[in-house]
């Protein structure tokens, strides 16, 4: 059981890196033709790619634990190649299977390590929330404002030392940290299009949203399309919620001033991993001050270009491939000399590991009698039982089949039953 567990987290992690670049593709393609639409709309996109990244792994490791850990459905590539190339792809899938432990234990390691990073964010905000309050007047003008955000929660200020720049966190009972050092040294009116700003955080439940980010950045943190896709999403999440803020305010250009000053004083936007922040100040307020059609960034657009038409290759490949082995099957079958065939020899660490299954093959019996084809069409659920199999069929003598009295070349299938007594 653990080792077919070992294995579904395996295969499935190293699909993954196909997947995301699949999807990391198709969300970098929309978010280019959506450049000049509304940050709602690409943040919606952006989500909902951050959410496939999450779900078609999920429900691949789902699948493979239902048949048991099948590993081998990790070569369908593989399987589709003819010749020499099918035999180094499955040696790939089988190394890549001796593999599965070391990959699935250093995923494991590190995916702990930056658990227990969240993990000390959650700690310090909650060491955080017992700071000192913001005194009762800024207190009375954070309900006022959350009021006209249409807020009915309770938002609580407090003032906190050695933060870099308001932080908003909670969704039932929102909290909202402001740094000692802009309680002093930023004018009030800026500072309160700061506070307009993470209570449009607030608004929205944005830390809820980000707090999901952060557990896909966990489980899915060796993929640069998730960092990119998560990133993106935080980058549109502070647009909308200075879009939000300078309505509520009727003045863009105190928000920007506001973010001018954080800028000024030489503030960071991303103190914590739990920070709903994002985006580039300066960026944001050109944006405030000047809104203006973005044009296409080909030079941005070409990573995407180039994996986008990398995948498309492979696929074309694989499909080529496909239709090369599709069985020509002549008008008398070949005819198996079984004292020929050679018992194929059980792999060490799948007997070890108890391996079993039945794999069915299908393969190309020459003129000579000779396999000189061959693959899979039914896995037995393990890689190494596979090749094994495949191995053995090579040992195999057959009668040809004939066609107008002569040999030719036939597909024949072939199962072999990989059993322990």
């Amino acid at each position: 059981m653990t080792r077919s567990l070992v294995d579904s987290i395996g295969w499935t992690l190293l699909h993954f890196s196909w997947q995301g670049v699949l999807i990391g593709c198709a969300s970098a393609v929309l978010l280019a033709l959506m450049r000049n639409t509304r940050p709602e709309y690409r943040y919606n996109v952006a989500c909902a790619a951050l959410l496939a990244c999450v779900l078609w792994p999920a429900a691949d490791l789902l699948a493979r634990l239902q048949d048991g850990g099948a590993g081998a459905a990790a070569v369908r590539f593989g399987a589709r190649m003819t010749g020499a190339a099918a035999a180094d792809d499955a040696s790939l899938a089988a190394w890549l299977q001796e593999q599965l432990l070391w990959i699935v234990g250093f995923w494991s390691v590190c995916a702990a390590l930056l658990a227990l990073r969240m993990a000390a964010g959650l700690a310090w905000i909650g060491r955080a929330a017992g700071a000192p309050p913001a005194g009762a007047a800024w207190q009375a003008r954070a309900a006022r404002m959350a009021a006209a955000f249409g807020i009915r929660r309770t938002v609580r200020l407090r003032v906190v030392d050695n933060l870099d720049s308001p932080l908003t966190i909670g969704t039932l009972r929102p909290l909202v940290l402001i740094p000692a050092s802009l309680m002093t040294g930023m004018p009030p009116d800026l500072l309160e299009a700061l506070l307009a700003h993470e209570l449009a955080h607030i608004r929205r439940f944005d830390y809820l949203v980000n707090l999901a980010q952060n557990a896909a950045e966990i489980v899915l943190f060796y993929h640069p399309a998730v960092w990119w896709i998560s990133g993106r999403i935080r980058v549109e999440r502070e647009q909308i919620a200075d879009d939000l803020a300078a309505r509520h305010l009727g003045e863009p250009r105190r928000l920007a001033r506001a973010l001018s000053e954080l800028e000024r004083l030489q503030f960071s936007s991303h103190h914590l991993a739990l920070a709903a922040s994002g985006g580039d100040l300066v960026a944001r307020v050109r944006r405030l001050v000047k809104p203006a059609r973005q044009a296409l960034d080909w030079k941005a657009a070409l990573p995407a270009l180039g994996l986008a038409a990398a995948c498309f290759s492979l696929y074309a490949h694989a499909a080529e491939s496909r239709t090369r082995v599709q069985p020509v099957l002549a008008k008398v079958k070949a005819v198996a000399d079984f004292s020929s065939c050679a018992k194929p020899v059980w792999p060490a660490s799948s007997l070890k590991a108890e391996h079993t299954g039945t794999v069915t093959l299908s393969f190309k019996v020459g003129p000579n009698g000779r396999v000189n084809d061959s693959r899979v069409k039914k896995s037995s659920g393990h890689v190494l039982l596979d090749q094994a199999a495949r191995e053995g069929i090579m040992q195999c003598r057959f009668k040809p089949g004939m066609e107008n009295g002569k040999p030719v070349s036939s597909w024949m299938d072939m199962q072999y039953v990989w059993m322990l007594n």
